[in-house]
């Protein structure tokens, strides 16, 4: 019986608030149809080596006037936590959820990223998503150490 309240009051909350979840609707389209054009191109953009070169080589920002470089940082990590955001929300809605939030981890900065980004990419099913996107896009496949995945 408690089931079939709680049905209830979704379906009344539902036709009471229909242009939120119409809204929700869209916006979950976006994020979907953004999430097929933009994490495809950015795997295929990610260096072979991108996970066993060393950190202090890693050089994303080449230039050298402070405020553009400090402006560009800011940028890729807006770019970056919206990725994230973007791929929390596929979780649970159309999208390619673990993708989008490894791509926004590799563009945002915080303490212990290479750590994650390392633990999430050595899933067998990211790496093979991802390899097989960069194939796909004419890319070798990404190099990890010590996981079979990596160079397939």
């Amino acid at each position: 019986m408690e089931q079939r309240a709680g049905a209830a009051y979704l379906m009344d909350w539902i036709q009471a608030n229909e242009a939120v979840v119409w809204w929700v609707a869209a916006v979950s389209a976006v994020f979907f149809l953004f999430s097929l054009i933009a994490a495809p191109m950015v795997a295929v953009k990610i260096p072979p080596d991108y996970f066993t070169r060393p950190r202090k080589k890693r050089r994303i920002l080449a230039v050298q006037t402070p405020v553009i470089k400090t402006g560009l940082k800011v940028v890729k990590n807006i770019m970056g936590y919206a990725f994230i955001a973007t791929g929390l929300l596929m979780l649970v809605l159309p999208g390619q959820g673990v993708l989008t939030i490894l791509i926004g981890f590799i563009l945002a900065d915080f303490a212990g990223k290479d750590r994650m980004v390392n633990w999430l990419v050595r899933r067998g099913s990211v790496i093979k998503s991802i390899n097989w996107l960069r194939k796909r896009g004419g890319a070798k496949p990404l190099v990890l150490e010590d996981h079979p995945g990596g160079s397939e």
